[in-house]
């Protein structure tokens, strides 16, 4: 049956795991931290339903619990991070205080990041920059699901993007968002309800649309924002481009259809160009462009205007990106984490194997 867990319990329960795989202290809580701020967020399919998918990378040895994370590259402002297989939730961290560092003194920082492995939410390591008086960015290639408009074939990865901007008195503007029409995880809890699908989310192997959530199974394709041509897959297309070139072609990673996959079950692809997956990280210093004070003063307007919009239905209230995350993490912090009992199986499942007892 479906249950609800404290964040402070699902914290040590997690943290238990990622040091039971040979994690250090400091890599378990790192990685914990960015695997629960997807719960507490609202977004299920990246949070602790995905920890025994990173169990089973790691004894299928593609990903090292204790790795050499280095810059391997750099410029004053730029720096390529080796990851060395490590947890992309441990990887993106460190690439991203890289890149707040860099722009402490030059203004902006940015850092391609090759050789990782997924890395939870983009939103967590955007969203590191806003303490700082930072504009944060992140993004990152994935296994290849989505087939390009126009293709049957699957040629990259649900490819998100996430921009974290401060503000003053209002709540932060923060945008994340995978560059699909749904992302992968949404599919997966789908199936763990034995749902359907909606149309215009994937195609079959032959590119016909679908409702089927089991689709990718047998060889269907996730589709581009937009879903078709005629309402801007082209567009969605293009986005999910950008970040695999960004995050994979300028730092080395696999790219495009090379890209390693996330289920430890299907083989790794033939050739690869590159080592492991990429992410792209930047963060500019707000006083770089004009003085922080006036920055957050508009952005606080601006927000604000947003926020109180005429809405469509007088009940449903105009959100700003990054809202509902927001209302979410109040809730979920106070009230507990919600998870479906297929992922309490899994969960306990993979406790067991560690003695770990959720």
């Amino acid at each position: 049956m479906d249950q609800t867990f404290s964040y402070t319990h699902l914290y040590n329960f997690t943290q238990n795991i990622f040091l039971a795989i040979g994690c250090s202290d400091e890599d378990a809580a790192t990685a914990t931290k960015a695997l629960l701020a997807a719960d507490v967020r609202g977004i299920d399919s990246h949070g602790v339903a995905r920890l025994s998918g990173y169990v089973r990378l790691w004894e299928a040895g593609r990903v090292n619990a204790t790795p050499n994370i280095r810059i391997i590259h750099e410029s004053p402002s730029t720096a390529v991070v080796d990851g060395d297989a490590g947890l992309g939730l441990v990887v993106a961290v460190y690439a991203m205080n890289i890149a707040i560092e860099k722009a402490k003194i030059c203004g902006t920082g940015w850092v391609s990041v090759q050789n990782s492995n997924h890395f939870g939410i983009a939103g967590y390591h955007a969203m590191m920059a806003l303490q700082h008086d930072m504009i944060g960015m992140a993004m990152t290639n994935a296994s290849a699901l989505v087939a390009p408009t126009f293709s049957k074939e699957r040629m990259l990865g649900t490819n998100p993007i996430a921009v974290a901007i401060p503000a003053g008195a209002e709540e932060p503007f923060v945008a994340d968002f995978a560059t699909t029409t749904a992302a992968n995880g949404k599919l997966e809890i789908l199936q763990r309800k034995h749902a359907d699908a909606p149309l215009g989310w994937i195609q079959d192997v032959n590119g016909n649309e679908t409702t089927d959530a089991h689709v990718l199974k047998n060889n269907g394709a996730l589709l581009p924002l937009g879903s078709d041509r005629e309402h801007g897959s082209h567009k969605g297309y293009a986005l999910g481009s950008i970040v695999d070139i960004f995050s994979a072609v300028l730092s080395g990673a696999n790219y495009g259809p090379w890209a390693n996959p996330f289920p430890a079950y299907v083989p790794m692809p033939e050739n690869q160009p590159g080592k492991g997956l990429g992410h792209f990280l930047g963060a500019m210093r707000i006083d770089a462009f004009r003085k922080a004070e006036d920055f957050k003063k508009d952005m606080d307007q601006w927000l604000h205007r947003f926020r109180t919009a005429t809405p469509i239905h007088p009940e449903q209230k105009v959100l700003v990106p990054g809202d509902p995350e927001r209302l979410f993490e109040q809730e979920r912090m106070e009230k507990g984490i919600p998870l479906v009992a297929s992922v309490v199986e899994d969960l306990t499942k993979v406790g067991q194997k560690f003695n770990v007892n959720l």
